[in-house]
């Protein structure tokens, strides 16, 4: 008799990961976490409802790995930084923010950041920055995937790093622009 592995939602997330960093969100399928995990299908739905609850799970776990800052634009930097490190990681995240699945971390780390600088309406200025944040990490994963194939003529490793003075000069924009 074969050894059956017992999985849990953590586990399953762990494997999730690690298919969307090899394939991609088009190609993270639960067919094909399915078959990673030597399992039917319709036992993943024992540990994740739906793709979109998989996907939220996934959001959190990528924002979760945002290093703690002590100001507003170390908070984006991290926020920026963690989206980049996973293939696809800024749409995830964005799409379960959107559906507010997911990602709620992503929006409670800069509100903290705002607080800690006594900001007014720290909840506010989350909502503000937040979609910045998470719109210019797709344009530049985007950008990664366009140089991947040849469409643009960038090496796919330094499209993040090009970017990331025009992505510290937008969050300096908008942080100018919020009240004092």
């Amino acid at each position: 008799m074969r050894d059956r592995v017992r999985h849990d939602r953590e586990s399953i997330l762990d494997v999730a990961l690690s298919l969307l960093d090899a394939y991609g969100l088009p190609d993270l399928t639960m067919r094909r976490l399915a078959a990673e995990l030597g399992v039917q299908p319709s036992a993943l739905y024992w540990h994740v409802e739906s793709k979109q609850a998989l996907l939220a799970g996934l959001a959190d776990r990528i924002v979760a790995e945002a290093a703690p800052a002590a100001d507003v634009a170390g908070a984006a930097r991290a926020l920026r930084a963690a989206l980049l490190s996973h293939r696809d990681g800024a749409e995830v995240v964005l799409s379960s923010a959107a559906l507010s699945l997911g990602a709620l971390g992503a929006h409670d780390a800069l509100r903290a950041a705002f607080a800690r600088e006594h900001r007014p309406d720290p909840e506010l200025a989350a909502r503000v920055l937040l979609p910045f944040v998470l719109g210019h990490a797709s344009l530049v994963q985007q950008r990664i995937q366009a140089a991947e194939f040849g469409a643009v003529p960038a090496e796919p490793a330094t499209v993040a790093e090009a970017t990331a003075a025009d992505f510290d000069a937008g969050v300096a924009a908008i942080l100018a622009g919020l009240p004092t």
